[in-house]
């Protein structure tokens, strides 16, 4: 039975943050679902590093969130991803989200997080105190504040807990993602 995998996003999720994972669990056979605000075609962007003190933003491409996220069932999942871009900083407000990503820590289930994904995991603050994770240097004052050890690594491993500092570092957080969804 192929294992099944959750991506949860919305509009403004950087593209490559949400279709290198996407892909790539579909190059390992996995059955993967986009969650987002309702189904749509969801509009993402590209950041990139050219010469500002922060990063620039232009439009991506379309991807289709197939799931909204109160039609999902986290217990239907081996494994939970959340790409960055701006999409977390308004998907964490959903009445939903907090219950999904809170079951993959109860469960003990692994959990990719990029970017500036680590501001939807402060929403389950609980699962973080005492934890060690990356992030965007952005977000290192959220980490912080939801209790944990902000790392400078650009990936790092705590538990099911698989995070990175950006684009550039999905190679590594897809590796250790699906090592751990294997198992």
């Amino acid at each position: 039975m192929s294992k099944k995998i959750l991506i949860i996003a919305g509009d403004a999720v950087e593209a490559l943050e949400i279709y290198y994972p996407y892909f790539r669990c579909l190059e390992e056979g996995f059955d993967v679902t986009i969650a987002a605000p309702s189904k749509k075609k969801l509009n993402t962007v590209v950041h990139d590093f050219i010469g500002w003190d922060t990063y620039t933003e232009k439009g991506g491409y379309l991807i289709e969130a197939n799931a909204s996220f109160d039609e999902v069932n986290p217990e239907e999942y081996d494994g939970l991803i959340i790409p960055g871009g701006r999409a977390p900083e308004y998907i964490r407000l959903n009445e939903h989200v907090p219950g999904i990503v809170a079951h993959f820590f109860e469960e003990n289930k692994p959990v990719a997080a990029v970017c500036h994904a680590s501001l939807v995991l402060t929403t389950v603050r609980e699962y973080l105190v005492g934890r060690e994770m990356t992030a965007y240097i952005a977000c290192k004052p959220e980490v912080e504040a939801a209790g944990s050890t902000y790392i400078t690594e650009p990936l790092h491993v705590d538990g099911n807990l698989v995070s990175g500092h950006a684009w550039p570092d999905l190679p590594g957080l897809m590796r250790e993602f699906i090592k751990q969804v294997a198992r």
